[in-house]
């Protein structure tokens, strides 16, 4: 599995590649916004890590240009200095995986990476004739990780309303009674990942 980081601090790029090189992971860098955007296209990485701050294009723009470039842009993790909530926001609203504040704490960095990379190598089991629609899963993870439901509208910039709505359907497809136990059945079909 190919990793892309995008860190435009020399010694903390290769802080991060060392990092996650001694944990098995093989990793590739560059440097700007412009560099990395033609490395994702070019390679197409298996994971994208990404600082938001970088010269040529911001981490947020490269993430537009990805999602607007690639039928199926690999997952996108930013790892930035950015702190305040609404730069999280921002980021998670334009369709990042994750997103990780420096300092870094690389045993989490590593069990994100290993989650999502893992995924991608393992199809969603059937859920016993049990379908549910990729926004019912999204609401689902989100509320299995203790997510309210007006947490979870602002992360996928949606409505409380709406998540409430998609969490009602997840439920009756479950043949459940609450949001706790349509979370449970769904990780336990292995229809969610919590």
């Amino acid at each position: 599995m190919k990793v892309l980081c995008i860190e435009d601090d020399h010694e903390m790029a290769d802080l991060i590649a060392e990092e996650l090189q001694d944990r098995g992971v093989s990793i590739q860098l560059t440097h700007d916004g412009q560099a990395g955007l033609e490395a994702i296209e070019r390679e197409r990485p298996d994971l994208v890590l990404c600082d938001i701050g970088l010269p040529t294009l911001s981490g947020f723009e490269v993430l537009e240009k990805v999602l607007a470039a690639l039928p199926n842009p690999p997952p996108f993790i930013f790892l930035t200095a950015l702190t305040d909530r609404e730069s999280e926001l921002h980021g998670r609203r334009l369709g990042a995986d994750d997103y990780v504040t420096k300092p870094i704490d690389f045993d989490v960095l590593y069990e994100i990476l290993r989650a999502r990379l893992g995924r991608m190598r393992e199809p969603l089991p059937a859920g016993n004739g049990v379908e549910l629609a990729e926004r019912e899963r999204e609401v689902l993870t989100w509320s299995a990780r203790g997510k309210t439901s007006s947490e979870i509208a602002l992360i996928l910039g949606l409505s409380k309303r709406t998540v409430d709505f998609h969490i009602d359907n997840a439920r009756t497809k479950l043949g459940v009674a609450t949001r706790i136990e349509a979370a449970i059945r769904a990780a336990s079909l292995g229809l969610i990942t919590p």
